[in-house]
């Protein structure tokens, strides 16, 4: 400004304050109560108080996510600190002395021993770095100590993926971290503070300056093998899946789960949705009620391991599978999977019935691609001696069973078998999920009392009833079908599709397949669980379209909504959780190649430039962007056309003094005197956000008077 502008400050006070106390008298009415009540407490908080208050703020969204697994006592004395700090913060009281806070800091660190039995480890470490945060905001005598509660706050908001990885935690996290950025920027201006709203959108604008390179070291920086977040012993503790051993009540208290077992994306043409098997355990040992695996069996010093004869035909099925941590060693397998599979960082164990298992528990998520082959034959030429494990029945149990197995035998294993599932399929059979309890006799109350069971009553009673006629039978759990997700083109298969099914060894044959269910509720093997069920009821979010009764599930917008969020999930864990370096390696090389056409190059380097040029634009048209200076300029505008042009250095109060000598009316005088006065005072003077409202209608107002 010039040495006029500078005297011409008084009277732009002066406007100032007779529109604060215009703003004031408009406050005073009961419809703005609440901004009267805002303004009033803004004039309470200094500086120092809504600083410290920010802080806090942002400390309580780095420790509310742990309050779900820590301690209760640790939540509690968390949060009483920081409500302690708050209060001697409103209050303007001096912080606790050292002497206070040392031997409470030193109980809660016994605390923490007592609760855990170390002070090692994820829990633990997780649990002293919240405390210390906490007494460390009760700790802050220098500029250094606010720093140090920052950056220990930014540590602390890491250890959350040490809980969960999912997609609404790291949205909580950004946001946290822009909370986070926002103290941190406060602390750093020595006059005048921008309103919370500028300060939260500088900080918003570093988090996304930063965002591209971040993505570039997450895509490009090299990997290590292993979990994004892993801790060995402690992710993934909670999580179960299939049994390798089978009772009633097993398969429908496992169904009722909706987690994911494991995802699969076809290569190939996927086969059809009663085609869908995936193999998993095999039980052949039964002691009347519960269903046990056959283990190796004994053979001769210098006897060859026993081979299994697998005869496969027509082309194979290419999918790539995805599969959840379980904490166990079983895979599950679309029947009949190559038994060459290869899985990364894991030692394949393949035993005679096919099952498929690892040399350790799958703790972290596990991604390979094999190939199944639809048309297969097992050890059809295998010596009938050998199947005596797998008629081995325990005696004195089940007797009517065993009476009924006499009446329906058949001449040969096929016909035997087709003659139990037309039982099933003809008489008063029920397929649920809360059977009756049965006593000792298991299947005989199954098959003449209840008659109403889940896939593992009328597997064992399907098994029970062939070795009793004298055919080797067993009992093959797994899973059954999948949800195919038209927005990725993966099916998802979840613990509610754990199945049980049986195999019947025929001479010239093999093992073939036999599944009971399908003859009792078919609807379970072409569709899925939730159909097959008399009375639909909600035991999972997978199926609330269906249980809604929508006519069509796959078109409803609750369906498709489903569809997307499972998809987005999907992409979350196949390329942020599980960015491997095979993937990376893979993802590095498409890149490569896409980039080695030099017109490719070029395209994308012309986005680069415009996308840098958009945003320089923004920039610019952002710094225009205050009310305030656009009335200005078209008031400029305005007397520019009019012939007064203001120069490059001429203030507000010279132009003023400009156009009164040049106005043709008193009226016209007046209005751009008043005008250029608001103005200045609302740019180079400081008014209260009441007041700076009430100025810039005054202003917008005058700018119509001086047209």
């Amino acid at each position: 400004m010039t040495a006029q502008d500078q005297r011409g400050t008084a009277p732009a006070t002066a406007a100032a304050s007779a529109a604060a106390a215009a703003a004031a008298a408009a406050a005073s009415t009961p419809a703005s109560a609440p901004a009267t009540l805002r303004a009033r407490w803004t004039r309470q908080l200094t500086r120092d108080k809504s600083d410290t208050l920010l802080l806090l703020l942002a400390a309580l969204l780095v420790l509310a996510p742990h309050f779900a697994h820590l301690p209760l006592w640790i939540s509690a004395a968390a949060g009483a600190t920081l409500l302690w700090r708050a209060t001697l913060t409103l209050r303007g009281k001096r912080l606790p002395p050292l002497w206070l806070l040392l031997p409470v800091s030193l109980l809660a660190m016994a605390g923490v021993y007592h609760s855990f039995h170390t002070l090692l480890g994820r829990d633990a470490g997780v649990a002293m770095l919240a405390l210390l945060l906490a007494f460390k905001l009760l700790e802050m005598h220098a500029r250094r100590d606010l720093f140090v509660v920052v950056f220990l706050s930014f540590f602390l908001l890491l250890t959350n993926f040490f809980y969960s990885q999912s997609i609404p935690t790291g949205a909580e996290m950004v946001l946290t971290i822009v909370v986070l950025l926002t103290a941190q920027l406060t602390f750093q201006y020595t006059g005048a503070v921008p309103p919370l709203r500028r300060r939260l959108a500088a900080a918003a604008r570093i988090v996304a300056y930063s965002a591209p390179l971040a993505l570039l070291l997450f895509f490009g920086f090299p990997r290590i093998q292993g979990p994004l977040w892993g801790m060995p012993g402690d992710a993934h503790s909670g999580h179960t899946g299939m049994s390798d051993t089978m009772a009633p009540g097993t398969m429908s208290s496992l169904a009722r789960s909706d987690e994911v077992a494991f995802r699969v994306r076809f290569i190939d043409p996927e086969p059809p949705q009663e085609q869908l098997y995936w193999r998993g355990i095999v039980l052949g040992d039964y002691d009347g009620r519960t269903w046990h695996r056959i283990g190796p069996q004994p053979r001769a010093r210098g006897t060859p391991p026993a081979t299994v004869g697998i005869t496969v035909s027509g082309k194979p099925v290419r999918h790539e599978v995805t599969v959840e941590p379980s904490n166990q060693r079983w895979l599950f397998a679309l029947e009949m999977t190559d038994p060459g599979l290869a899985l990364p960082g894991y030692a394949l164990r393949n035993s005679t019935e096919l099952e498929l298992s690892t040399n350790e528990p799958i703790a972290a998520r596990l991604r390979y691609e094999a190939s199944a082959y639809p048309e297969f034959r097992i050890q059809a030429d295998a010596d009938p001696a050998q199947m005596q494990p797998w008629l081995q029945l325990p005696a004195g149990f089940n007797p009517r069973t065993l009476a009924l197995a006499r009446q329906m035998r058949r001449p040969g294993a096929a016909a035997s078998a087709l003659a139990v599932l037309q039982m099933f399929h003809g008489g008063p059979y029920a397929y649920t999920l809360d059977p009756p309890l049965a006593g000792r006799d298991t299947v005989d109350d199954f098959l003449f009392n209840s008659k109403a069971g889940f896939c593992e009553h009328y597997a064992g009673a399907f098994v029970v009833l062939m070795r009793a006629m004298g055919v080797p039978a067993r009992v093959v759990t797994g899973y059954q079908g999948g949800e195919l997700n038209p927005v990725d083109g993966y099916v998802t298969v979840r613990q509610s599709d754990a199945h049980a099914w049986g195999e019947v060894w025929i001479a010239g044959h093999g093992w073939q397949r036999y599944d009971p269910t399908a003859a009792v509720a078919p609807e379970r093997v072409r569709h899925n669980l939730a159909r097959a069920l008399p009375q639909q009821s909600p035991f999972g979010i997978a199926r609330l379209g269906e249980l809604i009764n929508f006519e069509n599930d796959a078109t409803s917008w609750l369906a498709q909504l489903r569809f997307r969020i499972n998809a987005v999930n999907n992409g979350w864990n196949q390329w942020i959780l599980d960015y491997n370096p095979d993937r990376q390696r893979s993802f590095l090389e498409e890149l490569s190649s896409a980039y080695a056409n030099w017109r490719t190059a070029a395209g994308a380097l012309a986005i680069a430039a415009l996308l840098m040029l958009a945003r320089t634009l923004r920039a610019r048209s952002g710094r225009a962007g205050d009310p305030a200076d656009a009335a200005y300029a078209a008031f400029c505008r305005q007397q520019a056309r009019h012939g007064v042009v203001r120069a490059a250095g001429e203030g507000p109060h010279s132009y003023a003094v400009r156009l009164r000598a040049m106005a043709a009316s008193e009226e016209k005088k007046a209005a751009m005197t008043q005008f250029l006065t608001l103005y200045g005072a609302l740019k180079y003077g400081r008014a209260a956000p009441g007041a700076r409202a009430a100025t810039l209608r005054a202003l917008t107002t005058l700018l119509r008077d001086t047209r």
